[in-house]
C-alpha cells in the first residue's frame, strides 16, 4: 500500500488543485477550529464542491470537533467567541449536530433551545463519541470513554428533547465491521 497522510493547507490560495487531491485520498480527516472561517474559505476556495466529489465518489470523510460539525446541514459553534451560534453548513448529512455536548456547559441548552426554537433535529456528542453514517443515516454510535453518550434532539410543539444513545462498543475499533 503506498498512500500517504498529505495536508491541504489553505490560506491566501490553496497548496494544491483541491479536487483531484480530495478525490485521490481514501479518508479526509478534518480537525477542530473556527466552524465559520473553515466553512468560509473552503467555499471561497471551492474545497465545499470538491468534498461533496471526494463524498459522491465514496471517499470516507471523518473529523472531530468542527470537523464533525462540517458534515450535517446545521451545527451549533461558538465560533463568535462568547455565544453558541446556529451554522449551516455543508450539508452532506441531514439535521444538526452539537459536539462537546458533555464537556462545555453552554452547549446543550443552546442546542436544545435552537431545534425547540426551529432548527432541524440533530444528534449531539459528549466527548470522545464518534458517530458512524452510511448513506445518510446514523449506522453506529461507538465511545472511547465508557460513560460517553450520544443523543438525538428533536422538537415536538416548540420543546426539544433528547434520547440518549449508548455507544456500542468502547473503543474506535468497533467501527470496522466483522469479517473485514
Amino acid at each position: 500500500y503506498t498512500k500517504r497522510a498529505s495536508h491541504l493547507k489553505l490560506g491566501n490560495a490553496p497548496s494544491m488543485n483541491t479536487r483531484p487531491h480530495l478525490l485521490d485520498q481514501d479518508i479526509i480527516f478534518v480537525g477542530g477550529g473556527n466552524t465559520m472561517h473553515m466553512l468560509r474559505v473552503w467555499h471561497e476556495h471551492g474545497v465545499d464542491i470538491a468534498l461533496r466529489d471526494a463524498c459522491d465518489a465514496g471517499v470516507v470523510l471523518a473529523g472531530i470537533s468542527a470537523g464533525s460539525i462540517c458534515w450535517f446541514e446545521w451545527g451549533l459553534t461558538d465560533s463568535i467567541p462568547g455565544q453558541m451560534t446556529p451554522i449551516k453548513c455543508l450539508g452532506f448529512i441531514p439535521g444538526g449536530n452539537c459536539i462537546h455536548y458533555d464537556g462545555e456547559a453552554e452547549r446543550r441548552p443552546g442546542f436544545q433551545r435552537e431545534i425547540a426554537g426551529g432548527w432541524p433535529a440533530g444528534v449531539a456528542t459528549d466527548d470522545g463519541v464518534a458517530l458512524h453514517y452510511r448513506d445518510d443515516r446514523l449506522f453506529r454510535v461507538v465511545s472511547s470513554h465508557p460513560d460517553a453518550r450520544a443523543y438525538t434532539v428533536a422538537s415536538r410543539t416548540g420543546i426539544a428533547y433528547e434520547r440518549e444513545v449508548v455507544p456500542e462498543e468502547a473503543g474506535l475499533g468497533a467501527l470496522v465491521p466483522p469479517n473485514q
